[in-house]
Order: structure tokens, then sequence, then C-alpha cells
């Protein structure tokens, strides 16, 4: 099945970038017996580095630590600049893994294309520039992630924000927003572009259900939308199984098409955030845009961490890379159950929040209002709650237009029981002194 023409999406700037004249002609120095003059890389003869050990934690069976080791070839080409795109071998390996996880055909095979980035926000804000015109209409979850929504005000976006409950992006909200849209705003330009983001949401915690996903596809292809899919808390599901599939995974089955969706997807939050390793998986087209700004800008994902990571995928292969996330994702289901546990302990009454099934947040509504009306959480967040030594994040940061919030993010990634339980004791008193000042 051919996937859909997507000219109509790809923005006038990203046609702008000329291929880069030496990076264009990378691929052919893997022909056998070329000899190349091609590029200026250093001579690896002059590097430092002999051999590199990791140490690698002992996993669950294991009574002692295994060792990577990079050294000789894996080395050099760890050390050295690298393909566009990512390291050959690395690529290979997580495009069959992303094809075994969603269920799709290779790219060779199917119509899709793959590409690493410096984290999974280096290439949504560059796919951001491949689809989007300054001025665009797009279309935004309410809440939504503040590293996209900044690079769409910085187009100067025409913003259209959907709602979003306790299980995600409301597809009869959208379909509602989309078919008034001409009525409402009669000399915006249409929306093409839908950002969300569907696993363990941040900051809402959310996370859609494949019932909802069919929904958002169908209305998606009904009003000639891009959907740009950033799930970088994919394999940090904890919910009832099985796990809702992909936007990426359903688009052939629902809407008999592929070529709609454009996915992200991150390690940062599985094997280190440090590594900045993500990708961006979708149509041929709008990768090689992607690539051609990548090429122009910061050349590449950096060869070394991308020589680690293969170290620990090839000797993991699928099955152990899905152990791992199995182990990771309940260690956060834990983290999240103690979250939970706590803020009802020193909450209840006072806020609202929705038991998230995926990521590293909470995302509360502070009742301060005693009439039961909304109130404002962000100079209470930013001065009471850090006056008494309690951190959280105002949830304005993560609204595109509306001008306050009640809400405030709360990650549950890293303090300890004790600590969650004297953060909230201290929020508690923050809410209480807000709501006894109204008399």
């Amino acid at each position: 099945m051919a996937p859909i023409d997507v000219g109509y999406f790809l923005s006038e700037s990203s046609g702008t970038w000329k291929p880069a004249a030496i990076r264009g002609l990378f691929p052919l120095e893997l022909r056998p017996g070329m000899i190349s003059l091609l590029a200026g890389k250093p001579n690896p003869d002059t590097f430092p580095f002999e051999q590199i050990d990791i140490k690698l934690k002992p996993q669950p069976g294991q009574k002692e630590s295994q060792v990577l080791t990079l050294s000789g070839k894996d080395l050099d080409e760890g050390l050295q600049y690298g393909p566009t795109k990512g390291l050959t071998r690395l690529v290979k390996w997580f495009e069959g893994f992303l094809a075994h996880v969603h269920d799709v055909p290779l790219p060779q095979e199917g119509d899709w294309a793959f590409s690493m980035g410096s984290g999974s926000q280096d290439v949504l804000i560059k796919a951001m520039g491949a689809v989007i015109n300054p001025g665009d209409t797009v279309l935004v979850e309410a809440p939504t992630y503040p590293g996209g929504l900044n690079y769409l005000w910085h187009e100067r976006c025409n913003l259209v924000e959907c709602v979003v409950d306790g299980h995600g992006l409301v597809p009869d909200n959208l379909e509602s927003v989309l078919d008034s849209f001409a009525r409402d705003q009669p000399n915006a330009p249409k929306p093409k572009v839908l950002y969300t983001i569907p696993t363990g949401s941040n900051p809402a915690g959310s996370t859609l259900s494949e019932d909802r996903k069919v929904a958002i596809l169908k209305i998606a292809k009904k009003h000639d939308l891009l959907i740009l899919e950033d799930d970088p808390y994919y394999f940090l599901y904890f919910g009832p199984k099985p796990q809702p599939r992909s936007f990426f995974s359903l688009e052939q089955s629902v809407n008999g098409e592929t070529g709609r969706v454009l996915r992200f997807d991150s390690v940062s939050k599985i094997l280190s955030s440090g590594i900045r390793l993500g990708s961006v998986c979708g149509h041929k087209s709008i990768i090689e845009r992607i690539e051609l700004q990548t090429a122009n800008t910061n050349l590449q994902v950096p060869s070394l961490t991308q020589a680690i990571a293969l170290q620990l995928v090839e000797r993991w292969q699928h099955q152990g890379f899905i152990e791992h996330c199995t182990r990771v994702a309940e260690f956060y289901k834990q983290k999240r159950d103690v979250f939970d546990k706590l803020a009802r302990k020193h909450l209840e009454g006072v806020a609202q929040w929705d038991t998230p099934e995926a990521g590293l947040f909470l995302w509360i509504k502070l009742l301060l209002n005693r009439d039961g009306s909304d109130g404002d959480s962000e100079s209470l967040i930013r001065e009471k709650a850090v006056e008494k030594g309690v951190l959280c994040v105002p949830g304005v940061g993560f609204m595109g237009l509306s001008g306050k919030t009640a809400y405030v993010r709360v990650s549950f990634s890293l303090s300890t029981e004790a600590e969650a339980d004297e953060a909230f004791r201290r929020l508690r008193s923050v809410i209480d002194e807000a709501r006894s000042e109204q008399g």
C-alpha cells in the first residue's frame, strides 16, 4: 500500500535546505574498492583512546556485572564522524526493534523511514520545522509539553487547544473543533498538524486508549491532518495489559493508508537521559527533510554515545531490551503508587488528580477557592511553595493559550518516600493558607 502524498504538509522553509556537499557523498565511501579523499575526518591514530570499558549493573539472575568493551574498529567508529541518520548497525537494530514492537514491515519492505536524533526533542523540533510554516494553525493538547509549545510560539503559529481528560485527548472535542473551525476562525489557515503525547503525557499523565486512537486516526483522515506522535514514555507503561497500540502501528489497519503519522521515540527514560538518543520514523519525504537540516546544522548524533548504545542493544537483543523496559516500568509503577498514596494522605479534599498508567507525573488540580471555582496556581507555587521548601511546576507553562490554571505538575521519578511525604505535607500547608485567606 502506497503512503499518502505529503507534499501538502511540507513547509516552505524545509525545502530551502541544500544537500550537504560533503555529507551527501558519505554513502559512496561504503562502495567496495572505493578510495575516499572526501571528508576532513581526523585520523583515528591521533586519538588518545585505546579502549573504553563500561561496567553494567548486574541484571536479575546474574551474580556478577558484565562489561561492555569498545575497542578496535568499533571504538574508531565511535570516535569518528558518522552517518547523518545514525551509525548503520544501530539504525538497523532500531528499525528492526520498532518494526517488531509496532508490528509493521521493516522500512526496506514498507513505506517508512527512520532517523536518529540527539534525543527525541531534537528530531521533534526539526520535524515541526519540516511541516509547519510560520503562522500555520496547529492543534495542541491542553495541557501539553512546553518543549513543543515554545517552538510553535516562536513560529507565531495559530494554536488551537483540544481538551484532554484523564484518558488523554478527547476525540469528540477534536472533531467538534475541526467541524466548527472555518466558522470560528474564518481568516485562519486550516489546521494541518495535530501534536499529541499519547502515553503517560507530560504533564497530564494520561494514556490514550486504543479506541480513542482509532477514532482520532479516522478524524485525521477526514480532515487531512498529519499526526505528530510524541511518545517518549511509551516504554514506561504500567497500566492494564495489553498496552494500547501506537498510532504508527494502527494507521494502515484503521485508515487503509500510511504516512499520516510521524512517530518520535526516546531512550532517555530507559537507558540514560545524558546519552541523548532519540528517533523519528514516518513518511520518507519528511524524514529526508529532517536529515537535510541535521546535515546542515549539528551533523549527527554523537558517534560515541551511539557506539555505547550499540554494544548494549546488540548484547541484549530485542527480548533483553524489552525485559529491561519492563523492569524500568515496574520501578516507576512502584514510585507512582507511593506518590499516589501520599498525595491522598495529605491532599484529600483540597486537590484532584487521575492516577496515571504510564510516565513520571501526577497532574494535580489544586482546589484553592472554597466556592468551587478554579484558582490560579502560578504565584502560589512559584512563591509560597518555594518559601516552604517544595518545588513543583505551575501548570500555566503547559497551556498554549490559557492565562491561568489551577494545576501543578509533580514528578515522582526521583524523590524517596520520606521526601514525598514531607513535600506533600508542605504543599498541603500552602493550600490551607491560601484557602484560609479567603475568610
